[in-house]
């Protein structure tokens, strides 16, 4: 694995396999089910993920075979990654900018990735650029409409536009997609799991909770459903 920052290694915390569940970066039930559901991973397949943090999905698929290599923008998610996954293939490369060559992937993934980038044409043609005709994006990222009033709840300002600055209505991500060369497909996951949950006690309290598992963003129709999960295709 080429890992560009192994000075650093040592500055960081060693994080144990227990620490790891308790800081999970994403939903990663609901992101595996995901990927289950589409029916599309093959072992003879090269995948990448991009934005794949501390590389627990990346961990996961190479335990059940797949050829996968993952990408982050954030070194310390990285070194910690490693001290607790070990040698996994992940490396610091920017979202907009992937350092592979054109049609290298069949696959390529990214979770609550999207959102976060500026540039969200030049990501897709990136991202099309490295994939192989007919090649799959299959990615995750949450709704608009959803997402605004949870993080006006949850951090009582306005400072959810500094790092989700890409957010998608269910029509704007599928014209997004379309304008940059994809046909996609956007199918309902369910998010009401105990990662959620936990996240919205700690937020909101065992009431909060409640009213959550009560209310179940899972029951909404798919444009309001808290969460997209798309299947998009190279044309």
């Amino acid at each position: 694995m080429n890992f560009p920052i192994r000075g650093a290694k040592m500055k960081i915390e060693k994080l144990n396999k227990r620490d790891f569940k308790e800081i999970n970066l994403g939903n990663l039930k609901s992101n595996i089910l995901f990927l289950k559901k589409t029916k599309l991973l093959n072992k003879n397949k090269k995948i990448l993920e991009i934005g794949c943090g501390r590389g627990s999905l990346v961990d996961y698929l190479i335990k059940q075979g797949y050829n996968i290599k993952g990408i982050d923008s954030n070194k310390k998610y990285l070194i910690e990654g490693t001290n607790i996954h070990g040698n996994i293939p992940i490396k610091y490369t920017m979202g907009e900018d992937l350092n592979f060559p054109k049609s290298h992937f069949d696959i390529v993934l990214s979770f609550d990735v999207f959102e976060h980038i500026k540039d969200t044409d030049r990501h897709l043609q990136e991202v099309k650029r490295v994939l192989k005709k007919g090649g799959y994006y299959l990615m995750g990222t949450p709704n608009k409409l959803t997402n605004i009033p949870w993080e006006i709840l949850q951090t009582k300002s306005l400072k959810y536009q500094r790092y989700h600055c890409s957010l998608h209505t269910y029509s704007g991500l599928k014209k997004r997609f379309e304008k940059n060369g994809f046909n996609i497909k956007i199918i309902p996951i369910s998010i009401v799991n105990a990662f959620t949950i936990k996240k919205v006690r700690n937020k909101f309290g065992f009431l909060g909770a409640f009213l959550f598992k009560l209310v179940n963003p899972d029951r909404f129709s798919l444009p309001f459903r808290t969460n997209f999960y798309a299947i998009g295709v190279k044309k």
